[in-house]
């Protein structure tokens, strides 16, 4: 058939009035036929990529029938919808950090906003869960700030602005919009504020090794090592272990540290030092000393 300006036309559940139609060069045309490849103003919304485009007599009946497809995607929608059962909860709470990052997504043309969505859930971990709780063709509107400000959700656009009333909105609702022109981009900024919700791992450094030389036994104090650093620094908030014939018999931490008499913060390497142990005196002779601290470590995806 031949599709003139003017044909009421339906595409999956859009529809309008066909206002102007432009061909390969951006030339305006009246009529198209067969395999003609053209652009088209007038629809209502932006159809999805594949839906079956038709000319219909009469708009009302083309406006049911969208309006009837809107309503079927919808259910559609709420029933392939995720929701918590009682085992997912059971594992949430196993957890015990769970954490959700919920997102809008909208984009210039229908192919980048799926690809980004899909993208975006492909960084979900057993930690964090990305949701994407809509997704959709045009300007990052007012309703878009209003999902996102009820959802607690971040906006990304890709290769769209936010209308003027929607940037005063989200200032408003201190809602973050994030725009973007790279999909690489989206998915890297995404990806490392997820690495921001995983907990930390804990990763141990040693800082000194000494070994046990002299050990005295003093009433209401207990026993007293003397030592000697062999490398590192020992300070006076390390935490320590006693390894006695390559096995870790005690893990805590230091009573006392001193130089002689005086109490000291540090004793390098190539120094003697005098230290106890709380609540630990069954120390020995040729026991070592480790000493370490505990620093967090970023997780990676």
């Amino acid at each position: 058939g031949t599709l003139k300006v003017g044909d009421i036309v339906l595409a999956g559940s859009t529809y309008g009035r066909v206002k102007a139609m432009f061909n390969e060069r951006n030339q305006a045309i009246k009529e198209a036929g067969p395999s003609t490849p053209l652009l088209l103003l007038g629809l209502n919304g932006a159809p999805q990529a594949g839906d079956i485009f038709n000319v219909m007599q009469d708009e009302r009946e083309a406006k049911n029938f969208a309006l009837k497809r809107q309503q079927l995607q919808r259910e559609q929608g709420l029933r392939t919808q995720k929701h918590i059962t009682l085992d997912e909860i059971g594992r949430r709470i196993a957890i015990g950090d769970f954490k959700e990052l919920n997102l809008i997504v909208k984009g210039d043309v229908d192919g980048s906003v799926e690809a980004l969505a899909d993208s975006m859930l492909n960084l979900s971990t057993e930690e964090v869960q990305v949701n994407v709780i809509h997704k959709s063709v045009g300007a990052i509107s007012e309703s878009d700030i209003m999902l996102a400000s009820a959802s607690n959700a971040i906006v990304i656009g890709f290769q769209v602005r936010p209308t003027l009333q929607a940037r005063r909105l989200a200032e408003n609702e201190e809602i973050d919009i994030r725009l973007y022109s790279i999909i690489y981009t989206a998915i890297e900024e995404i990806k490392a504020a997820i690495e921001g919700m995983l907990a930390p791992t804990i990763e141990e450094v040693i800082t000194s090794n000494i070994e046990i030389r002299e050990v005295f036994k003093i009433t209401k104090v207990g026993t007293i090592a003397g030592c000697m650093v062999l490398d590192g620094k020992i300070t006076r908030n390390s935490k320590i272990r006693i390894i006695r014939d390559g096995i870790v018999i005690y893990t805590g931490t230091l009573g006392s540290l001193k130089r002689f008499k005086d109490d000291v913060k540090e004793v390098s390497a190539g120094y003697e030092c005098g230290l106890n142990i709380d609540n630990f005196n069954d120390i020995k002779v040729g026991d070592i000393i480790e000493g370490y601290t505990e620093k967090e470590v970023s997780r990676k995806l």
